[in-house]
């Protein structure tokens, strides 16, 4: 089975200080190093001397080791229970991403102001802030500037010319995006 399971924290050091677990290896990469933010939470080769897994991490997902990404989301840190998680958790006011100043805040799309103008409709849900998310990374950017049903065609298709989202990445950094902005703008209207 081939699993990408990536799982976001405030601070993903609370999380690892209770779970036992081996840093994934990237060992096709010089230098050798461990991976940024994955870790084996089950028996994989080990390698004691560099404190990592002895095999790299695409070469142990084809031979069925489970890796998990545990991703640091500054975002989080910001929102002190699950209930206030959820309360954000609504449809954000969709024309904040026309206005530059507040889109460089946002996590995700703070470079990416142009091209979202260079689409011609707007971004006003969830599916289409994902496809938006989708096409800004190197192996989709040729849909940028096509209408959402030409975008929705082939955007979750998947090709070897570059790093892509797979759909349910998308659809969970959208989520993520509208909480930040609905964090911002709850931000602005109480310094006001």
């Amino acid at each position: 089975m081939n699993f990408d399971i990536d799982i976001d924290f405030g601070d993903r050091s609370k999380i690892l200080e209770h779970i036992k677990y081996t840093p994934a290896a990237m060992r096709k990469v010089n230098p050798m190093r461990k991976h940024n933010t994955g870790v084996h939470v089950t028996e994989v080769p080990y390698d004691a001397i560099n404190d990592m897994a002895n095999i790299d991490y695409a070469d142990a997902e084809d031979r069925g080791y489970l890796k998990l990404d545990l991703l640091n989301v500054h975002v989080y840190s910001q929102i002190q229970s699950e209930i206030e998680l959820i309360d954000l958790m609504v449809d954000p006011n969709w024309k904040l991403l026309r206005n530059q100043e507040f889109v460089s805040k946002l996590v995700h799309l703070s470079n990416h102001y142009n091209s979202m103008l260079k689409m011609p409709e707007p971004i006003d849900s969830i599916p289409r802030l994902a496809m938006m998310l989708a096409i800004i990374r190197p192996a989709k950017k040729h849909l940028i500037g096509q209408t959402w049903k030409e975008v929705s065609e082939s955007v979750w298709e998947k090709n070897d010319e570059g790093y892509s989202f797979k759909k349910a990445h998308a659809i969970g950094y959208a989520w993520l995006v509208a909480v930040h902005m609905n964090l911002l703008e709850k931000e602005i209207s109480t310094s006001v």
